[in-house]
């Protein structure tokens, strides 16, 4: 038997259902992969990052504008998701990415969408605390640069949206979430803007 003969239509379904990946290039992988799954998938992630980095650059001006209410009209967000097609933006895949991160905004109250939105003088105060709270504990001057670091990743996880822990999956970040469903539908997906209401908070 051939090894493409080798792979089942079940196990290419088991592989599409887990990773969202098309027909063909599930077969490819498990084929690289002499029908290993989880070989298979990472093969498949592998790929998957190489063609989001590869769309990155192409404009994404569809999408849609999700809207969620949460707490009895308590609060309210609302968030721009962009992609390439309007195919691709009435995709289930695509459509859950956009509620998920509706979902988050509304838990997590990030501030800004990436990092480079941060302004510097804002990082640069919350380097200037943490380095002055770590030199208020004693700690000698040769480590605080690196203490500092360390607080702003913390800092950029708790206000950042990409870089925000998922509300249902802490082991990866809204950013690879965006990423993941990029791979899954093949074209560049951003997430553009989002504004989130709470009675009475100005």
């Amino acid at each position: 038997m051939s090894e493409a003969g080798a792979i089942s239509a079940d196990m290419v379904k088991r592989l599409r259902d887990i990773t969202g990946a098309g027909m063909m290039d599930s077969k490819r992988a498990l084929q690289k992969a002499g029908g290993d799954l989880d070989r298979a998938q990472e093969i498949l992630r592998e790929q998957g990052k190489a063609g989001v980095e590869k769309r990155s650059g192409r404009q994404a001006s569809e999408g849609v504008v999700e809207a969620y209410v949460h707490g009895e009209g308590r609060v309210g967000v609302l968030v721009e998701v962009n992609c390439e097609t309007d195919f691709v933006a009435r995709t289930p895949e695509f459509r859950e990415l956009a509620h998920e991160i509706a979902l988050q905004v509304a838990a997590l109250l990030p501030r800004w969408i990436g990092r480079d939105e941060v302004p510097q003088d804002v990082v640069e105060a919350e380097r200037k605390i943490y380095e002055e709270q770590a030199r208020a504990t004693g700690k000698p001057e040769h480590v605080l640069e690196r203490i500092a670091t360390g607080k702003l990743e913390a800092f950029y996880r708790q206000t950042v949206l990409l870089d925000q822990p998922s509300i249902r999956d802490d082991s990866v970040t809204v950013g690879d979430l965006v990423k993941q469903t990029a791979a899954k539908v093949g074209e560049n997906v951003v997430v553009r803007r989002f504004a989130r209401f709470a009675l009475g908070r100005d």
